[in-house]
C-alpha cells in the first residue's frame, strides 16, 4: 500500500505517468518539463499562463525550475524491485493460495515469501535474488550454474566453472557486483553528459520560444496597428469624399436654382409668343380683307417691344452667367489633392514605417516660455508681446530668447507634429532634450548639441546643430513646417509648404527623450 501510495505521488498530473525530468513552477506543483512546455505552448495564443493543476496564474511564461530531489527520489523509485503481487510473481511453495514472492532462489529455482524464505537455507550455493519467473536466464548455459563473474574481455556475465576450466579462462574477471559497480560509473558519466546535452538544448529551445514569443508579439502589435490604421483611413476617406462631393453640391446648388427660374420665365414667354404667333397665323389665313384691317388697328402687331425683351432676356442671361459661373470642379480637384495628401502624410508618413503618429495632444509649457512672449489660452499659439509677462523666473524658463517648449515628451516611437508660420518671418522651431540650457548664447535653438532646429530669417531659410548652420534654397513654399521624429532611427526631419516639401533631416543617436521648441522674434506661430 504504501509504495501504491508513492507512485501515486510520482505521477505527473498531465501524462499520468511518473515524471521525467521533472521542474518545479512558482505555485510548487510538479510536471514533466517536456508536459509543461507543451501546455505552456498551448496557453501562448491567449497571452495568459496559468497552472494546470491549481491555475495559479503567471504574468510572463515561467521559467520552471529542475526539482533535483524529486528526480532522485523517481530514479530511485524505479531501480526499485516492482511489487511482486503487481509483477503476478507468488511462492512457489504456498500451493493453496497466492501468496506475494520477495525473493527468488537461483539454486532452487523456486520463489518464497517472508514465510518461506524465513526457514529456506542459508548456504552459500543457495543464491537469492529479486523475484524472477526466469531463474534459468541467470545461470551460466553451459554448466547450469549461477552466474557470478563478468569476464571483461568478452564483455559477458560467466560462471565459476566458465573462468576455471572453461573458454574463458586465463581472461581478466570480476565479480558481478564490481563489474556492475563500474559500468554504474562509466553510465553516470555518460547520464551526465546526456543532461549537460540535454540542459543547453533546453536552453536553445527556450530561446527560441522567447524569439517566437517576441516576434509574435511584434506581429500582434503590428497587425492591431495596421487594422487600426486602416479603420482610420476609412474614416479619412468617407470625410474627405463628404467634403469633395459636398463642394459640388454646394456649387451647384448656387446654379442650378437661378438658371431653373430663368428657363421658367423663358418658357412662360415662349408660351406667350406661341399663342401670338398662331393668332398671326389665322389672320394671315383671312381671306375676308375687312377683317385682316380691324385686327391690324385693334392690336399692337409692332416688334420694338420684342426687340427690347430679347435684349433684356440676353443680358439677363449673360449676367447669371457671369455671376454664377460655370461649375467650378478645379475646387473640388484640389480639395480631394490636398485630403489625399494629408491622409497618405499623415498615416503613412515621409520617414518610413507602416504608421506615424500625430502629436495632436501637443501644447506650449508656460513655464518655460521668455517672459516676453505670450502664450495663447489654448496653449497652442506663441506670438512676441512686446512687453514683459511679468511671470516668476522658474529654473525651466528661457531667459535669453523668447523660446518655449512644448508639454509633450517623446522618449521613443515614431511622430509629426506641425505649426503654422504664415504669420511670422522670423523663428526658429525643432526639437532638444530637456538638458537644453534655459540662459545663455548657448540655450538658442542649434546653438548647442542638444537640440536641432530650422530657422526663417526674412526671406532666408537654414538649418542648424550644434552651431552648424546649413542655407536652404530660396524658393521654399510658404505655409505649415511639419517636423517628423523617428527616434530609434535617429532622424529629425522638416518639411513645408502644400503639398509638403522635404527641407532637410538630422541623423543622430538619441540618448535622452526629446521635447519640441518653438522660438519667435516677430508676430506669432501656432501648433496645428
Amino acid at each position: 500500500m504504501a509504495s501504491s501510495d508513492l507512485r501515486a505521488e510520482l505521477d505527473c498530473s498531465i501524462c499520468l505517468n511518473i515524471y521525467t525530468d521533472p521542474v518545479m513552477l512558482e505555485c510548487g506543483h510538479n510536471f514533466c518539463r517536456v508536459c509543461i512546455d507543451r501546455a505552456f505552448d498551448t496557453q501562448e495564443g491567449s497571452g495568459d499562463y496559468f497552472c494546470p493543476q491549481c491555475r495559479a496564474e503567471f504574468r510572463e511564461r515561467p521559467s520552471p525550475h529542475r526539482n533535483i530531489t524529486l528526480r532522485n527520489i523517481t530514479q530511485r523509485f524505479l531501480s526499485a524491485p516492482q511489487d511482486s503481487e503487481k509483477s503476478g510473481i507468488f511462492c512457489t511453495y504456498c500451493i493453496h493460495s497466492y501468496v506475494p514472492a520477495v525473493k527468488s532462489c537461483l539454486h532452487c529455482e523456486a520463489s518464497l515469501c517472508d514465510d518461506h524464505l524465513r526457514v529456506h537455507s542459508k548456504s552459500p550455493e543457495h543464491v537469492l535474488c529479486d523475484p524472477t519467473t526466469t531463474p534459468e536466464n541467470r545461470k551460466c548455459p553451459v554448466h547450469k550454474k549461477i552466474l557470478k563473474y563478468y569476464c571483461t574481455k568478452d564483455s559477458t556475465c560467466i560462471c565459476v566453472s566458465c573462468s576455471l576450466t572453461g573458454e574463458h579462462r586465463g581472461h581478466q574477471v570480476e565479480t558481478l557486483q564490481e563489474a556492475s559497480t563500474k559500468k554504474k560509473k562509466k553510465l553516470t558519466n555518460n547520464l551526465q553528459k546526456l543532461i549537460t546535452k540535454r540542459e543547453k538544448t533546453e536552453e536553445i529551445v527556450r530561446s527560441l520560444q522567447e524569439y517566437r514569443g517576441r516576434v509574435q508579439g511584434k506581429a500582434d502589435h503590428e497587425v492591431e496597428g495596421v487594422t487600426a490604421l486602416f479603420r482610420d483611413l476609412r474614416r479619412r476617406l468617407e470625410d474627405l469624399e463628404k467634403r469633395v462631393l459636398g463642394e459640388i453640391s454646394r456649387q451647384t446648388e448656387w446654379i442650378v436654382p437661378a438658371v431653373d427660374e430663368l428657363i421658367q420665365e423663358l418658357e412662360l414667354k415662349m408660351e406667350k409668343l406661341s399663342r401670338r404667333m398662331h393668332h398671326f397665323e389665322e389672320l394671315c389665313a383671312t381671306t375676308d380683307p375687312l377683317t385682316v384691317l380691324r385686327e391690324s388697328d385693334a392690336g399692337d402687331l409692332g416688334n420694338t417691344e420684342d426687340e427690347d425683351d430679347d435684349d433684356d432676356d440676353r443680358v439677363y442671361r449673360d449676367q447669371l452667367l457671369y455671376d454664377r459661373g460655370e461649375l467650378d470642379l478645379s475646387v473640388a480637384s484640389r480639395m480631394f489633392r490636398t485630403g489625399m495628401f494629408d491622409i497618405i502624410t499623415g498615416i503613412m508618413g515621409a520617414t518610413g514605417g507602416i504608421y506615424i503618429q500625430k502629436a495632436g495632444d501637443l501644447l506650449l509649457d508656460g513655464d518655460t516660455a521668455h517672459t516676453d512672449v505670450s502664450i495663447s489660452h489654448d496653449g497652442k499659439t506663441v506670438s512676441r508681446s512686446g512687453r514683459s509677462q511679468f511671470r516668476p523666473y522658474p529654473s525651466e524658463r528661457f531667459s535669453n530668447y523668447y523660446q518655449v517648449l512644448g508639454n509633450r515628451i517623446f522618449p521613443s516611437g515614431r511622430h509629426y507634429w506641425e505649426v503654422d508660420v504664415q504669420k511670422s518671418n522670423n523663428w526658429r522651431i525643432g526639437m532638444c532634450y530637456d538638458s537644453l540650457l534655459r540662459g545663455g548664447g548657448d540655450s538658442l535653438i542649434g546653438c548647442n548639441d542638444v537640440s536641432w532646429g530650422l530657422v526663417r530669417r526674412g526671406k532666408e531659410y537654414s538649418v542648424i546643430h550644434d552651431k552648424g548652420y546649413i542655407e536652404l534654397p530660396d524658393n521654399i513654399p510658404d505655409g505649415r513646417v511639419r517636423v517628423y521624429l523617428d527616434y530609434e532611427a535617429g532622424q529629425i526631419s522638416f518639411y513645408m509648404g502644400a503639398p509638403l516639401r522635404h527641407l532637410h533631416t538630422f541623423t543622430a543617436t538619441f540618448t535622452e527623450p526629446l521635447y519640441a521648441v518653438l522660438g519667435v522674434w516677430h508676430a506669432c506661430i501656432s501648433l496645428s
